[in-house]
């Protein structure tokens, strides 16, 4: 953002002093052939200072696409780490909910097996 304004500063500051320059030679003290002379310079001089601008604005630009670039880059690498960190936890907790169950079926089981056998020296009891 900061380079945004930067861009945008050095254009203001371009544009306010060419609007300085030419107020300055309208103002001056100088006969109407002079003041002709130094505007046509100036005017001359204009489309070097829009170049100089555009370049100036299109460097801003693309450090500004730049920046913009890596930060999504940044990003999306965060990104990336953080689906693959998810993933990884539901892997865990997967295993660890089918261990439970395993040792909750063995235990059922076990808890099955003794009540039959009860059951069974019941049964040959008189």
């Amino acid at each position: 953002m900061s380079n945004n304004r930067s861009g945008v500063f050095i254009g203001g500051l371009m544009l306010g002093a060419t609007i300085g320059a030419l107020t300055g030679l309208l103002a001056a003290p100088r006969t109407g052939r002079e003041t002709r002379k130094i505007l046509k310079k100036s005017a001359d001089a204009l489309p070097e200072l829009a170049e100089d601008l555009s370049t100036s604005v299109q460097i801003q630009a693309d450090r500004l696409s730049t920046s913009a670039m890596k930060n999504w880059d940044e990003t999306l690498d965060r990104l990336r780490e953080a689906i693959a960190s998810g993933i990884d936890a539901t892997v865990r907790e997967s295993q660890v909910l089918k261990q439970k169950t395993a040792q909750e079926n063995r235990s059922a089981a076990s808890v099955q097996v003794e009540n039959s056998d009860s059951r069974t020296s019941n049964l040959d009891r008189p």
